[in-house]
């Protein structure tokens, strides 16, 4: 069975590790003080992954917290992926000289196919597009509008231009704890033939499990939030658990 990856999720607004429920800047849970100490704990409790938001990067379509993210990324030993706000080839180049693995770029590529088609030919392998839908439409600039275009006539377009690396977030799920649209999910990865990793929604080990059942199809991951600081799900015993389901 193909590989499964849980990436824990810290997602920055104001130096501090917060939630937004359904992506409302309006509701925000605050759930530490110091996301570096954050990545620490994932990373000793076993994450091969850390995934980071700039929220309020995201919001003004630039990096905001970018020293503080590049502390976290030399703080831990294992990659991690940073998206919010990245919509330049300088943006994405200063993050990666940060010590970022791999950025997440959501907005740019609706609005700036030229960019993206550039930042694919140059650094395709270190790119993974994020795909924030609202009823099967992409969703851009924090969630805050909603465009015409369809996820999965995107995620079919970049594919071709050489994207390796989708992560799909269904709006409506996230931050609700009401389990992922798998359906949706397994639907993107056939039709772009590429690694998709869920987004929004996972809120206890069945949702993971659920999703680690797709990892032939290209479901390679599942990045979970919310669950992992309310303690529905302790990722030690998810990461354990999942490394029995696919032989891992």
């Amino acid at each position: 069975m193909a590989r499964f990856t849980i990436y824990p999720a810290i997602d920055i607004r104001g130096g501090r590790c917060v939630r937004l429920k359904q992506g409302d800047y309006a509701q925000e849970t605050v759930y530490h003080e110091d996301p570096v100490e954050v990545a620490k704990e994932w990373a000793a409790q076993g994450a091969e992954w850390i995934h980071l938001v700039d929220l309020d990067g995201a919001k003004a379509g630039q990096p905001v917290n970018d020293e503080l993210i590049g502390r976290i990324a030399r703080a831990v030993d294992v990659p991690v992926q940073v998206g919010g706000g990245m919509r330049t080839l300088r943006d994405v180049e200063h993050m990666l000289g940060l010590g970022v693995s791999r950025v997440i770029i959501g907005t740019a590529a609706i609005e700036d196919r030229e960019f993206t088609k550039q930042l694919l030919a140059s650094r395709g392998d270190r790119v993974a597009i994020g795909i924030d839908a609202r009823d099967g439409y992409v969703a851009t600039r924090g969630w805050l509008e909603t465009s015409q275009v369809k996820a999965e006539d995107l995620a079919k377009e970049l594919a071709a231009q050489g994207a390796s690396t989708f992560i799909f977030t269904d709006i409506s799920r996230d931050g609700m704890m009401g389990g992922p649209n798998v359906e949706a999910i397994v639907r993107l990865a056939r039709v772009s033939g590429r690694s998709v990793i869920a987004s929004g929604g996972v809120s206890r080990y069945a949702d993971l499990e659920s999703l680690a059942q797709h990892a032939d199809e290209g479901v390679s991951g599942a990045i979970v939030g919310k669950a992992l600081y309310t303690g529905n799900i302790v990722l030690a015993d998810a990461i354990r658990q999942l490394a029995v389901q696919t032989g891992g």
